[in-house]
């Protein structure tokens, strides 16, 4: 059976580079029948808070994302957060070092540190082997590590030869002999380093394909290593491309919003987002661009995944948002909304006035967080605008003949018309005169969408002001 991991830290909110890993791990899984696992890495003790962790679940769940496995719901490979798998880490490392695949090292960070740039100002790479520790495991020293509640770190012996990786993005990689020296796996603080931990969830939790963003790949070599020296076979390796901005560099906060929260919070959809993020270094087999949860699982396969770097077009993103926004049934779209014009300080009292004003104005729209400023003038008075003083007159009959009218666009333009005709005004410039009185704007959805909505109260009232009554 088919089991992946996401596993992010929780020292964030979550980017939206690791929700598209999250996304291409659910996909696969659910395509392939398997089971989507999330684990939470969280041994940086200085920088992991557990009110991330919280978020991170929040977005995923936001995004339709939802884990078979995990911290809150369980199963059975867990403790599924690694600061509660302290033990089993260490287990596997004294394993190692009984079968002389690893040994302990009783130099202190700063010693260690002394060794490196020595190793750097001889113009050789900071390699280490384990005959460069002896010299500091010493009695005096097993003695000071006790006294001080430490323990000795655990480093890797790096076997000197060369290792293949047959990556399903990036094809053949090839990691020479010689590329890296031994490794720490235990630090002295007694937590695991982050790819001792890696290999050994991976392990337990028989995970069979690693999906990750290719940023990873250079610690495929030390976790090759570490699955030949526990004689497990490691998982099927696909890195993922990179997420760049529009200007080519990685997408940072220089570029705007990078977070699932952020776009939550401007008002863009979960639907877009997903459907945008599958599409960053993937693509449907017919090329198609707009596509359901489900649509993008049936059509999921690990070979469509591009090695190319994928480039973040906010603009491509919005114009998605857009037309999920549009194509959403009225009721959920205001209930969506409904919380953004609270906070623009719109009162909703009316939920089928509040309906029919959002089914007008949603062609103007393409994000949640939009609908308050295009749509104000429905709910109150705009500022008075200047008019040319011509148009008074204009105004001030239109304003007499249609105190009697039914209030249906069938009845009002005769009128409009009647009164143009009669005092010799373009269409053209009465019509952007009245967009203005009635909404303060330049432009906007159709006037004849706008007239019978606002109703004739409205409406009069709105001519009476610009009249100065």
């Amino acid at each position: 059976m088919v089991r992946v991991r996401f596993a992010p830290s929780p020292t964030g909110f979550l980017h939206v580079g690791g929700a598209r890993t999250a996304l291409f791990n659910f996909l696969f899984a659910r395509k392939e029948k398997g089971k989507f696992i999330l684990r939470i890495e969280d041994t940086d003790l200085e920088r992991s808070e557990r009110e991330y962790e919280e978020k991170l679940m929040e977005s995923l769940k936001w995004l339709g994302l939802l884990w078979d496995e995990g911290p809150d719901v369980g199963g059975d490979h867990g403790p599924y957060r690694q600061s509660e798998r302290v033990e089993i880490y260490r287990e596997h490392a004294e394993r190692l070092v009984k079968e002389g695949k690893a040994y302990y090292v009783y130099a202190y960070p700063e010693e260690i540190e002394e060794m490196r740039e020595k190793l750097l100002s001889e113009g050789k790479a900071p390699h280490y082997s384990q005959e460069m520790f002896e010299k500091f495991d010493t009695p005096e020293r097993r003695r000071e590590y006790e006294e001080k509640g430490l323990r000795p770190a655990v480093f890797f012996k790096m076997p000197r030869k060369g290792y293949v990786l047959n990556d399903v993005v990036k094809g053949e990689v090839v990691f020479k002999t010689g590329a890296i020296g031994d490794f720490v796996i235990m630090r002295s603080n007694g937590l695991p380093t982050y790819n001792f931990a890696c290999v050994v969830d991976d392990m337990l939790m028989e995970i069979t394909h690693v999906i990750r963003g290719d940023d990873h790949l250079s610690n495929t070599l030390r976790q090759l290593a570490l699955y030949e020296s526990f004689e497990k076979a490691p998982p099927v390796f696909a890195h993922v491309s990179t997420i760049l901005g529009p200007d080519g560099k990685k997408l940072s906060k220089r570029h705007g919003a990078t977070s699932v929260e952020a776009f939550r919070d401007m008002g863009y959809l979960p639907e877009a987002l997903v459907n945008y993020l599958a599409l960053l270094g993937w693509s449907h087999p017919e090329g198609k661009e707009l596509l359901t949860l489900e649509e993008l699982i049936s059509s999921f396969s690990l070979d469509r995944l591009s090695p190319n770097p994928a480039i973040f077009d906010p603009q491509k993103l919005k114009w998605m948002n857009g037309y999920y926004l549009r194509n959403m049934p009225i009721e959920k779209l205001a209930e969506l909304a409904k919380p953004f014009f609270e906070k623009a300080g719109i009162k909703i009292i009316d939920e089928e006035y509040f309906k029919k004003v959002l089914e007008i104005t949603k062609e103007r729209v393409e994000v949640l967080s939009e609908f308050p400023e295009e749509s104000r003038f429905f709910f109150e008075d705009p500022a008075p605008v200047e008019i040319p003083e011509d148009m008074k007159g204009v105004f001030s009959q239109l304003k007499e003949e249609l105190q009697n009218v039914r209030w249906t666009m069938e009845e009002i333009t005769p009128v409009f018309k009647k009164v143009l005709k009669q005092h010799g005004v373009k269409p053209k410039e009465f019509y952007m005169t009245l967009r203005r009185v009635l909404t303060g704007r330049e432009e906007g959805p159709e006037l004849v969408n706008i007239i019978p909505l606002l109703g004739k109260e409205i409406f009069l009232r709105r001519i009476e002001r610009f009249l100065g009554g």
